[in-house]
């Protein structure tokens, strides 16, 4: 399916503010209702709208520590990388992990309450997965950007 600036203006507004109701979208495109719901609709059979969530403020929430953590397996450890990615799937503080390409194997983004909870997590839990080789980690001191937006115009 091709984009056109009509779609893409309402992803961008959608990925800004999801509570935004159809009409709302639809005055800021300068369409009537009805056709930019089917818009709306298409998009997310489409797959381009994957979900609609809250964004919480994990400050408010206690959540004060981010933390980046570098994760190498062991050369035995590479044969179960799938069981590894199921493990960290279930680990609720890692919010976000990725497969690396270059000198180590996962980054991870870990969110805590504080280095004390990262230590326990460490200690307890990462540290402990089978074929972990290396653990490296470096706190975040204060955060200059962070946005869910993707750049679509």
């Amino acid at each position: 399916m091709e984009l056109d600036n009509i779609d893409r203006k309402i992803l961008q507004l959608i990925q800004r503010d999801a509570s935004m109701s159809a009409s709302e979208i639809a005055e800021q495109v300068n369409l009537s209702q009805p056709p930019c719901w089917r818009r709306i609709k298409r998009l997310e059979e489409e797959g381009f709208i994957d979900r609609r969530v809250g964004i919480l403020n994990r400050r408010k929430l206690g959540l004060n520590v981010v933390i980046y953590t570098e994760v190498t397996l062991t050369a035995n450890g590479r044969q179960a990388v799938h069981e590894f990615e199921e493990r960290i799937r279930s680990f609720p503080e890692v919010t976000e992990c990725y497969v690396m390409l270059g000198r180590i194997d996962f980054l991870l983004r870990i969110v805590t309450q504080d280095v004390e909870s990262y230590e326990k997590l460490f200690r307890d839990h990462l540290s402990q997965l089978p074929g972990v080789q290396e653990l490296h980690s470096s706190v975040a001191m204060s955060e200059v950007k962070y946005t869910t937006e993707l750049p679509l115009i």
